[in-house]
């Protein structure tokens, strides 16, 4: 048997990849983050599945779900939400996993920022502006972030930020990047991105926080900050340009 860790994608149930839904499919057991994974994800699982929301339990009892499934021969479909390698919480149990010698595989899957950038109709990297995107969050009750970790050392490179897993420390968020980026800074908060309930609120850093308040938003929101997401002047990307030659468009 073998336990596949599955990025199920940022909430809408067509967006897990074909091979996620297979697995999903074919699984005698399902253990999902129910906090995060809509369960219409799961809608074509086996009729005979084990199935259980992970939300409600511990680390320890999630392992003796997969180990219990180990010693039955049973495979099992782990889903989380977005991509597992984003805070996905999936070493602690790849690491235990492979101290009792259960095989495991992660398939990889949509994650929010891409979701969101696809709400909002944006590329996050565009010529003259931005070539760099940083991942990252704040600590509120998660780990502490390491140090040299601070939004205002990404803030001074320019990317375009992608904040995760912070709605509800935004007072902070725009504390540190105020006095870098100035209030003027576009900021947008993307709330469920590609669920059916879907919010954007856009803004500057001077403004947003009144705005998410205003709107109730208290998580499950991603916080993008940088040109990219508001600029409307800037260069066409040279891979298109006519003087531009490469192998499968030689000199004429």
């Amino acid at each position: 048997m073998t336990v596949h860790f599955i990025g199920a994608g940022p909430g809408a149930p067509d967006l897990i990849t074909v091979r996620g839904l297979e697995l999903v499919r074919r699984c005698p057991v399902i253990l999902y983050a129910g906090s995060l994974v809509p369960r219409a994800v799961l809608a074509e699982a086996r009729k005979d599945a084990r199935i259980l929301d992970t939300a409600p339990m511990t680390l320890d009892a999630i392992l003796e779900e997969m180990i219990a499934a180990h010693r039955r021969g049973h495979d099992v479909a782990r889903l989380h939400s977005g991509d597992p390698s984003l805070y996905g919480a999936v070493a602690e149990q790849t690491r235990r996993l492979d101290a009792a010698g259960v095989p495991w595989t992660m398939v990889p899957g949509v994650p929010a920022f891409a979701a969101a950038a696809a709400a909002l109709g944006r590329e996050l990297t565009l010529p003259g502006i931005v070539q760099t995107v940083v991942l990252t969050r704040t600590a509120v009750r998660s780990s502490p972030m390491p140090p040299g970790e601070d939004l205002g050392t990404y803030a001074r490179s320019g990317a375009t930020l992608a904040i995760h897993l912070s709605i509800n420390n935004l007072a902070r968020v725009v504390r540190e990047l105020e006095p870098v980026l100035g209030p003027d800074a576009p900021v947008v908060v993307v709330h469920r991105a590609s669920w059916p309930d879907q919010r954007i609120l856009r803004g500057t850093l001077a403004t947003i926080r009144a705005r998410v308040k205003e709107a109730g938003i208290t998580r499950t929101a991603l916080i993008l900050v940088g040109g990219a997401v508001a600029a409307e002047d800037f260069e066409d990307s040279r891979l298109y340009a006519p003087d531009h030659h490469h192998i499968l468009r030689p000199r004429r």
